[in-house]
Parts: structure tokens; sequence; C-alpha cells
């Protein structure tokens, strides 16, 4: 099966600015551990369209290791802003550093090593380890799931069923090109096994796959119900001064959006308290920005407004209109913004935030 996987993988593998494809692969084109462990952090829960750009400006601004390590916090923090689960951001500059610090700016080459690294989780550890330094480590993530619930007719609903998943790709998992099978195998998912109507007339390993017999290929694999995602209730201020500097906020390092720029509010709950505003100011109601996290959806109250020179802030910190970036704030941060905006273009007929 891993022969007819690969076969496949040598005409049909995708193109990503990360990737090096099998005939570059097979001339003797190693990939950089650097691009494949950067790509990996930023495809968890993210999709491939999604993480093109921001991996094409990561390298661009820092294309090694060591000028990552290097970078500021919230320079980072910022280019990542919209890729959500912050958290990996954070942790993404751990790693480098200890990449740095303790291996001399070399990536460790075995899956084992690489767990000892910040961030570094099981899947991102096999990943970077097959991928870039061809250990026939056995990598899954929710495409090589779906590939081996379906390809061995495993009833057994996720998450439950992740350790038998996980042994039966590792018995596909070859010696040879282990790296590409890695790849051929995501790719498999996203475009052949895919979550609805999978291409099985089309599929290189569709003569051995139990699913398709047995006609449960759409069925498979199972998942056990979620429970409903909770409501969470909030307020943003979104203050602007008469000379453009906003007032912001850095949220605390821990926990949700940690360490990102956002508005000051107070904390997210069922039934938050009220909050005071952080500054003196005609504060007024705007409207809602709601925003769905992975645990809970979030309502967001946003109250707006237009400060005058002088206003000192209580709670956070004016940034000057020529270093506020609205695209470095955090999605959600993003349309509080918009709310507020379009409460101002009503009284005042315009949308210029500053």
């Amino acid at each position: 099966m891993s022969r007819a996987l690969l076969r496949w993988y040598d005409e049909n593998a995708r193109v990503m600015p990360w990737r090096i494809g099998p005939e570059a692969r097979q001339k003797g084109t190693r990939p950089d551990p650097y691009c494949v462990w950067l790509s990996e952090v930023m495809l968890q829960q993210t999709t491939v369209a999604a993480v093109r750009d921001y991996f094409r400006r990561f390298t661009a601004r820092w294309p090694t290791v060591d000028a990552l390590a290097a970078a500021e916090d919230a320079e980072v923090m910022a280019e990542w802003a919209g890729l959500g689960y912050y958290a990996r951001a954070r942790n993404l500059l751990k790693c480098a550093r200890a990449v740095v610090a303790d291996h001399g700016g070399r990536f460790p080459e075995t899956a084992g090593a690489l767990r000892a690294l910040p961030g570094v989780g099981p899947y991102t550890a096999a990943a970077v380890a097959a991928i870039a330094f061809d250990e026939p480590a056995t990598v899954v993530d929710g495409n090589v799931e779906r590939v081996m619930a379906r390809l061995f007719a495993v009833a057994t609903p996720l998450p439950a069923a992740k350790p038998e998943l996980t042994l039966l790709a590792g018995r596909l998992t070859p010696r040879d090109r282990p790296g590409d099978h890695a790849q051929a195998m995501m790719d498999l998912g996203a475009t052949i096994c895919t979550p609805r109507n999978p291409a099985c007339g089309i599929c290189p390993l569709s003569a051995a796959c139990r699913a398709r017999a047995q006609g449960t290929a759409t069925e498979l694999p199972a998942k056990t119900p979620k429970p409903a995602k909770p409501t969470r209730r909030g307020i943003a201020f979104v203050g602007i001064r008469s000379d453009g500097a906003a007032l912001l906020e850095t949220r605390p390092g821990r926990g949700l959006l940690g360490g990102m720029l956002g508005w000051p509010g107070g904390d997210w709950a069922a039934s938050p308290p009220d909050t005071e505003p952080p500054s003196d100011g005609n504060w007024q109601r705007a409207g809602e920005a709601r925003h769905t996290f992975t645990h809970f959806h979030l309502l967001l109250e946003v109250r707006a407004a237009r400060l005058p020179q002088g206003t000192i802030a209580r709670q956070g910190a004016f940034v000057p209109r020529e270093a506020f970036r609205p695209g470095d704030l955090p999605t959600v941060m993003r349309k509080a913004l918009d709310v507020a905006l379009g409460a101002f273009a009503t009284v005042e007929g315009t949308d210029d935030p500053h």
C-alpha cells in the first residue's frame, strides 16, 4: 500500500511553499527543518490556504530559526494575528530560542529529541523527524486518521479510536521515504479521502479499502458527539483619541490571546460584571462583536468613544496613530473595531479610525 501511495504522490503531490516536492527530493534536495517545523506549527487547526501567506511573510522576515529566536515578542505576535490559537505563537518563540540556546541553531533529528523542545507535541515531533530527517516516525493528523479509519473500517468513534488508528498508520510507515509517505497520506486525506464525498474511484488505495468494500466510507471515522459550546460575554472599550492614537492593552501572557494587543475590557464569563471604562470619555454602546473559539462562543459588547487630546488612560496605553495597525489585532479585536467604526461612521459620516 505504501508503494502504491508513493507512486500516486510522485504524480500528484500538492505544491506548497514549505515543501520539497518528490522530484526535487529524489535529486537530493533536503527540506529545511526550520521551514518544516514552522509550517507544521502554523497548520495546527488551520487550513493550508490560510497558512500560505503567513508562512511566506514569516520566512521573508525571519528566514532562519536564529532570526526568529532574536525577534521581539510583540513583532511575532503581531505577525501571527489572524491565525488564531495564539499560544502557538508564544511556544513558537520559546522553541526557536531553545533550538538556538541548547542546540546551536540546529533542530534535533529524532522525534524523541524534538519532543523535548517547548511546545512540540507528538504530532509535530513525528512530522519534523519524518519530513526533515527521514526518520520512519508515525505521523498522524486528522487527514491520516480519516484514511486509516476507512482503510481498515475502524468503527470505534474518535477520539477513543486515536491509539488504534496511530498503530495502524505505524504499520504502513515505510523505512524508505518515510517523509514522502507522511506527506502523501496527508495529501490523500486532503484531496481524495475527503470528509464528504470521497473520490474512491481514483484513490490509489481503493482496492485495499475495507470501508469502500462495505459501503461505509462516508460514515467513517465515527465521532463522539460534541457537547454544545457555552456562550461567554464581555466588554471591549474601543477608544480613539483625536490625534488618532488607539487605547490598547497587551493581554496577559497566559490564557486566550495571551500577549496580544487588544481593547481594554473585563473578564469573559457567562454573566460578567459591568466594567469601568479605561478612561474618562463619552463611551457609547456601539453594538456587539461575535466570535467563536474552540470551546466557547464569545459575545463582546462594544463601547466606543472619540477621546479628546490629553485623555489619561487608567487601563492600557495609547498607541500612536503611526504605530497602530488594525491588522496587528487578533480577529475578535478587529471585529470589535469594525463595530466601533460602524458607529463612528453613523455619527460622523466616515469609517476612518483616525
